[in-house]
């Protein structure tokens, strides 16, 4: 077998592979999607209909889930994507021995089993009701435990950034008369919106599809994940299938559209760059 052969056996295989896990990934996906726009109870065709699109839309638990689990998600992203990048930054300054630590220690919820976290907030938001401390049932302690557990994935994604920037460009700004805050907002965080969009698609993303946090940190709301699963004992609603379908489409478009406006601001930065050092 000549040289070229084996290389172009190689990609075969390598494409197969790629296309095969591409297929198990997504055919459940697409039979989900299939039966959303048929009425049946049961995962039988039996003709094309949007009543389960329609059910969602006015049945009121699932309204409910689905606005709950939005206003989380979006709250929790926001605050998780602003003290994320804030944090992301102060990391990147620290000092050597120091940042190693802090960096590691920032990353404990992503190497931790979401069992333990979700065990671990329930007793935390025990204890602070024992000290007389409200909390808004069910919100506050699931916007709070979802932006510490997405906490990291923002700094994970705002950290390749800042490592492409001038190290000197905070010093500068404070020496040209600017306030901490005032150089953040107008140099550090211009220079970070692409891995601040990634890291709140990521954020948004996981709290949307978050189960074993929410179910133990619910309160007396459901949100989408913990309605299906209180839904399966009575047997599950086939109006979960489209319910299911929305949230795969609408997560599907925002991280298109959010790898997209990522890559043109990322375009644009480096053409700007490049022009920048042609005049150079």
């Amino acid at each position: 077998m000549t040289l070229h052969t084996k290389k172009k056996v190689k990609t075969i295989v390598a494409r197969s592979v790629i296309w095969l896990s591409i297929a198990i990934l997504y055919l459940p996906l697409l039979i989900l999607l299939v039966f959303s726009f048929t009425a049946s109870n049961t995962m039988t065709w039996t003709g094309f209909s949007m009543q389960l699109f329609q059910n969602v839309f006015t049945h009121p638990e699932i309204s409910s889930a689905v606005t709950n689990t939005l206003i989380i998600a979006l709250s929790s992203a926001a605050l998780s994507t602003l003290i994320g990048t804030f944090a992301a930054v102060g990391i990147f300054y620290l000092k050597k021995p120091y940042k190693q630590i802090v960096d590691a220690s920032s990353q404990i919820t992503v190497l931790n089993a979401d069992i333990v976290t979700a065990i671990a907030f329930m007793l935390l938001f025990i204890s602070v009701s024992k000290m007389g401390i409200p909390l808004p049932d069910g919100y506050a302690t699931l916007i709070i435990a979802h932006t510490v557990f997405t906490l990291p994935f923002v700094i994970l994604s705002v950290n390749p950034r800042l490592k492409r920037l001038n190290p000197n460009l905070y010093e500068a700004g404070l020496d040209l008369g600017a306030s901490n805050m005032r150089t953040m907002w107008s140099i550090i965080f211009p220079q970070l919106i692409t891995g601040m969009i990634t890291g709140f698609a990521i954020a948004f993303t996981l709290s949307l599809e978050d189960f074993i946090v929410s179910q133990y940190n619910k309160g007396s709301i459901e949100t989408i994940s913990t309605l299906i699963f209180s839904s399966i004992s009575r047997g599950l609603d086939p109006t979960f299938r489209a319910l299911s379908s929305i949230v795969f489409v609408v997560v599907l478009v925002a991280m298109l559209v959010f790898n997209g406006v990522s890559s043109s601001r990322q375009k644009r930065a480096d053409k700007a760059r490049q022009a920048l050092h042609s005049i150079k």
